[in-house]
C-alpha cells in the first residue's frame, strides 16, 4: 500500500516536520496497521524500485476534524489551524468540522525500504 503526497509533503516527511495525515477514506478502503511499512510517494503506481521515501506507520485512529488541535496541525507539516485548513481544502474541497477522518501518524525510515527484520523491530 502506497500513501498519496503532495511534492512538498515528501520534503517535510524527511525533514521530519510531516508525522500525521489525515484522510477522508471510505469505509471500505483498506487501512494500513501500526508497524506497517508503508511507501510515501506523489504519483500513483509508483514501484518499489522509483520509491525514495518510505514511512512506518506508529498510530492510526480516527478523529472529527473539527477536534484537531494546534499541535495536530503542526504534525501536518509545520502548519497553524488557518493553514492546514487552508491546504485541506485545496486537496480535499469543503472544511466540515463535523466530518470523521482516519489519523495515520507515522515516521520516516529512510529511503530505502527496510529489511523485514529491521520492519519488525528485530
Amino acid at each position: 500500500m502506497t500513501l498519496l503526497f503532495k511534492p512538498r509533503h515528501i520534503a517535510a516527511i524527511r525533514d521530519g516536520t510531516k508525522t500525521a495525515t489525515r484522510r477522508d477514506w471510505a469505509d471500505n478502503y483498506p487501512r494500513p496497521s501500526e508497524g506497517d511499512i508503508r511507501m510515501a510517494v506523489t504519483e500513483m503506481f509508483t514501484s518499489d524500485e522509483a520509491c525514495d521515501c518510505y514511512l512506518r506507520i506508529t498510530n492510526l485512529y480516527q478523529e472529527p476534524l473539527g477536534e484537531m488541535s494546534h499541535e495536530d496541525a503542526r504534525k501536518e507539516g509545520g502548519y497553524d489551524m488557518a493553514e492546514f485548513r487552508k491546504a485541506w481544502t485545496q486537496i480535499n474541497g469543503d472544511w466540515d468540522p463535523e466530518l470523521v477522518v482516519d489519523v495515520v501518524e507515522f515516521e520516516y525510515v529512510g529511503r530505502e525500504r527496510p529489511s523485514e527484520s529491521a520492519a519488525s523491530g528485530a
